[in-house]
């Protein structure tokens, strides 16, 4: 039975911290906005301004939020945001970490044609002889590897301290860690909206003046515009994120705690993780983890991510874990799932978690039949 490796996840905010978090956007929101036009929104590329006048003012909000020179919104969600920038910065030989790459990020780096150069971000000595044969590195601030460890802020440094510009993958962490990649010093952060509650496919780049404005420069068409309402949306979903992810962080831990316990039969190990979206990977006692998504989902738990932690995800997932981690740690895809609690409070994913491993348990026969699912005919 392979063991958890011992992971790092990045902290979580306060429930008070995450409050004034929300207070200060909007804040930001009502430096931009006034009157009735929080109640309206245009679209097309206005001239002179080069795209909708409401989504240029929720790039100011997204900017003084985040404490950065100029934000640029984009289509294609996270991806599209780091593609726009990774583009912009047109960084030859890029740097980043060795581990597994995400896999639309490797399909990002394919398509530009970029070439990259490898260092263990978590040994501080490879990163220093690194920076001397790059001009950009590429960070993601959540884990890769489930033993990553490496500290963003420390690592930002020690690109700046060699004269190396930064572009920082804040998907899964942006309002969700006390500070973003760009509050920390990076060039920019991409991050998506989709993941932040906001609407399908919307994603951000905040960031330093020049990369913003050949993001725009790039971005002239208009039929490749965020779209007035869909900013507008996407600041709407925002307003009510800090506090929905510090409660979910604490939701985690006292799950958590309450496994480690003992609470629930058949689970032998957990541990919190940044593995994609904050979550608890939950290591059972017996080669069932591939079993396990299908059983949950019988009591109440989604069946699959949407947009890992987008507005269609209320109810708690289990499900596998992420592609890059079992990359990384194929051994343990049968004995471990990846539990998120989404909206849902710690009673009820333990209690989903405590059914299914029993339905697992149980003769296949006697099983109990998915909710709203015609239980199977005797044989006439």
């Amino acid at each position: 039975m392979p063991a958890l490796p011992q992971t790092f996840p990045l902290p979580a905010v306060p429930l008070q911290d995450a409050i004034a978090r929300q207070f200060r956007l909007l804040e930001c929101t009502a430096a931009h906005f006034g009157g009735d036009q929080l109640f309206t929104a245009d679209s097309g590329v206005v001239p002179g301004l080069g795209r909708p006048r409401t989504t240029a003012r929720v790039e100011s909000v997204l900017a003084d939020f985040f404490g950065a020179d100029d934000a640029a919104l984009v289509q294609g969600a996270g991806t599209g945001a780091i593609r726009a920038a990774l583009q912009a910065a047109a960084p030859g030989r890029l740097l980043i970490h060795r581990a597994p790459v995400y896999r639309t990020t490797a399909t990002t780096l394919r398509a530009l044609g970029v070439r990259t150069a490898e260092a263990d971000f978590n040994d501080p000595a490879a990163l220093r002889t690194a920076l001397p044969r790059v001009r950009w590195a590429h960070i993601q601030h959540t884990r890769q590897r489930l033993a990553d460890s490496y500290d963003l802020a420390e690592t930002l440094a020690a690109c700046r301290k060699a004269g190396v510009r930064t572009v920082v993958d804040d998907n899964y962490a942006a309002l969700r860690v006390p500070a973003a990649g760009v509050e920390l010093g990076a060039d920019a952060s991409c991050f998506s909206l989709f993941k932040l509650h906001g609407p399908e496919g919307v994603g951000a780049v905040v960031g330093a003046r020049d990369l913003i404005g050949r993001i725009r420069a790039d971005n002239y068409s208009g039929g490749g515009q965020v779209q007035g309402h869909q900013a507008l949306d996407a600041l709407r979903a925002l307003t009510h994120v800090p506090v929905m992810w510090s409660i979910q962080s604490q939701v985690t831990e006292e799950i958590a705690e309450r496994l480690a316990q003992g609470e629930v039969p058949g689970v032998a190990e957990v541990r919190i993780a940044s593995a994609q979206a904050r979550c608890l990977l939950v290591r059972l006692t017996r080669p069932v983890a591939r079993e396990l998504p299908a059983v949950a989902a019988g009591h109440g738990a989604a069946d699959r991510p949407v947009g890992s932690e987008s507005r269609y995800e209320i109810a708690p997932l289990v499900y596998r874990m992420s592609a890059a981690a079992l990359d990384d740690r194929p051994e343990l895809a049968d004995w471990t799932v990846r539990v998120n609690p989404m909206r849902a409070g710690a009673d009820l994913v333990i209690a989903v978690l405590r059914r299914s491993l029993e339905d697992l348990t149980a003769p296949p026969g006697s099983r109990p039949h998915p909710p709203g699912e015609p239980a199977a005919r005797p044989n006439s």
